[in-house]
């Protein structure tokens, strides 16, 4: 669990770039992939948007805070031959209604278990960026007997790990930016993504909160990414979550940031694929 694979370390250290340091770029957002079967669920008081494709193993995929799951477009694409692949945009998020309630992420955990429910899943494996990658810990803490693996990109566990001021790198605005377009384009609300946005942030101010003793309770499989350019998360804190859940690996993507997997999603899949046990093209 702890280590890398002599081979993926070499294939992961040895990645140049050209121009513009792609840890600096925001690709464009993936389109949604072709064959997916798209639903919206009535759970916790809202709906929300849900799209499966493929078969086999199950996999849900979160994305970040902002964001929607077409942003998961490239790892749709090479996890669904080998997984059900279940992508879900977020209350408030893409597709999604959003009610009165107070955002926490372990409201949002709880929407995906009732996702789950709703597609008679039992158990599944998760990918998760940001925001999703907490929801994917929450899960992990609080109910590891509907999880498998848990694959945490870009994540923190206290407020104290994210970087002071973020929202003003260059990469970063222009994410804000685009996914505000996106909000107004998706949504049933589209005008509501200044008070989406409020809403939100009264959660970034204080959540996630984790004790070490949480983050020691946790007994699933869990491997730690970040990119080692990540504007929002600093390296010391995605360090410290590594060493303190019990067994997590640690993987930093060289030359990307908190946008990995779409700077260099060969890169991102790989280790996503290697780390869910499944061959790598």
């Amino acid at each position: 669990m702890g280590r890398v694979p002599l081979f993926l370390a070499i294939v992961l250290a040895w990645h140049p770039t050209f121009g513009e340091p792609l840890w600096q770029t925001l690709p464009p957002t993936p389109p949604p992939v072709a064959g997916e079967h798209t639903g919206h669920a009535k759970i916790n008081g809202i709906s929300l948007y849900y799209a499966t494709i493929g078969h086999c193993s199950p996999v849900v995929l979160l994305h970040g805070g902002l964001a929607n799951s077409d942003y998961w477009g490239k790892q749709v694409a090479a996890l669904a031959p080998r997984h059900l692949v279940i992508v879900m945009d977020s209350r408030g998020h893409g597709r999604s209604t959003r009610d009165s309630r107070p955002y926490g992420y372990d409201l949002m955990a709880d929407d995906a278990v009732a996702l789950l429910d709703t597609l008679h899943i039992a158990k599944a494996d998760v990918v998760g960026w940001s925001d999703g990658g907490i929801v994917g810990l929450d899960l992990a803490i609080r109910h590891p007997d509907r999880i498998g693996k848990v694959f945490a990109f870009a994540a923190n566990t206290a407020t104290s790990g994210v970087q002071e001021g973020v929202e003003k790198n260059p990469t970063f605005a222009r994410f804000i930016q685009r996914a505000g377009n996106e909000y107004a384009r998706l949504s049933a609300t589209p005008k509501e993504y200044d008070g989406f946005v409020a809403q939100i942030s009264k959660m970034w101010e204080t959540q996630p909160n984790w004790t070490d003793q949480q983050l020691k309770s946790i007994r699933s499989p869990v491997l730690v990414v970040d990119g080692d350019h990540d504007e929002a998360i600093k390296r010391p804190h995605t360090e410290y979550i590594a060493a303190t859940v019990p067994g997590a690996g640690l993987l930093m993507l060289p030359n990307t940031s908190h946008f990995a997997f779409l700077q260099d999603p060969a890169l991102f899949n790989a280790a996503v694929m290697h780390f869910l046990g499944d061959p790598i093209p």
